[in-house]
């Protein structure tokens, strides 16, 4: 871990600004745009140089303002040493997308480099939910099944090669030996539960499962929006649902809840692969829980406090 020091500024209140930056994320040519902006607004810069030490570092942070400069790893770990050091209170959150997909980041309205520091200096901050899995939080989704198969699958040398293709690519592939996750699911009311074997399963709490237009969900309602896919043979999962999940459009299948917390159980076979913000953990059973308003964070002019729902959008 590497620490170079800009010019910390107080405005007014505005409060000690720090980036935690993971300089290995996406292209891994972002470092010369980082430091000039961090220069421009007075930001503090602290390097990764393994994984686990963004969390370490958010964890030893006493930044007013923190931002995590990455993809949706990089977050996640970032979100993980805050919670780890009962910081939401003291802490607001900022992103800066250098990662390769970078759905949270869209999801807030933050869409270039440029644009994560000025949010952070000047955005809107908001108050929204977190999800906790297991006791670990994760702030845009949880998923198991098919994508999260392939995307523990998915190399940094292909990533490097092929961008946010690498993850349709390991996708497509894994489908052709993918026998389904045999899940149970029971939600907090008790009245809405899933059997059956799964190809898909995601739980979103920044993130949904889009027929079409933007992948937001509302990230302040207190509820996770669930979308199991069930499993189906081979060939039409590939030409089906996994084709069409990339391309954002919808498939038969389908099933849609919404709750405060679920648990979801693997009914046989192997513990399931569960992807927290692209993070992976090992398990057979998942407790997941709305820790509701947990979490300030700098937004950008995008970003949907209250989104339309999806037969809506």
């Amino acid at each position: 871990m590497t620490t170079r020091e800009s010019p910390l500024r107080s405005d007014g209140g505005t409060g000690a600004r720090e980036l935690i930056y993971n300089p290995l994320s996406g292209s891994a040519d972002h470092t010369d745009e980082i430091y000039d902006y961090a220069d421009e607004y007075g930001v503090s810069v602290r390097e990764t140089s393994e994984s686990g030490d963004a969390i370490d570092l958010a964890r030893e942070s006493d930044a007013d303002y923190l931002g995590a400069a990455g993809g949706d790893g990089t977050v996640h770990e970032v979100v993980r040493g805050l919670h780890e050091a009962d910081a939401f209170d003291s802490t607001v959150l900022g992103i800066v997308p250098t990662g390769t997909g970078n759905n949270f980041a869209g999801n807030i309205g933050v869409e270039s480099i440029a644009d994560g520091f000025e949010v952070l200096a000047d955005g809107e901050t908001r108050t929204i939910d977190l999800g906790i899995a297991n006791g670990r939080p994760f702030v845009n989704s949880a998923i198991a099944g098919l994508t999260a198969n392939a995307s523990s699958e998915t190399t940094s040398e292909m990533k490097d090669s092929l961008g946010v293709l690498a993850y349709v690519v390991n996708t497509v592939q894994t489908a052709t030996d993918f026998d389904g996750l045999p899940l149970e699911i029971e939600t907090a009311a008790g009245d809405d539960a899933w059997s059956g074997d799964a190809a898909f399963i995601l739980v979103g709490n920044g993130r949904r499962f889009p027929v079409e237009g933007r992948t937001q969900a509302d990230m302040e309602d207190g509820r996770f929006e669930i979308t199991v896919i069930e499993d189906r043979p081979t060939g039409q999962l590939v030409g089906e649902a996994t084709l069409r999940r990339l391309l954002g459009s919808d498939t038969a299948n389908i099933t849609r809840l919404e709750s405060s917390s679920l648990s979801i159980s693997v009914r046989e076979g192997d513990p399931g692969t569960f992807s927290l913000d692209g993070e992976m953990l090992s398990a057979r059973e998942l407790d997941i829980d709305v820790d509701a308003s947990a979490l300030s964070i700098r937004v950008g002019d995008g970003y949907e406090p209250d989104p339309p729902a999806i037969d809506e959008q």
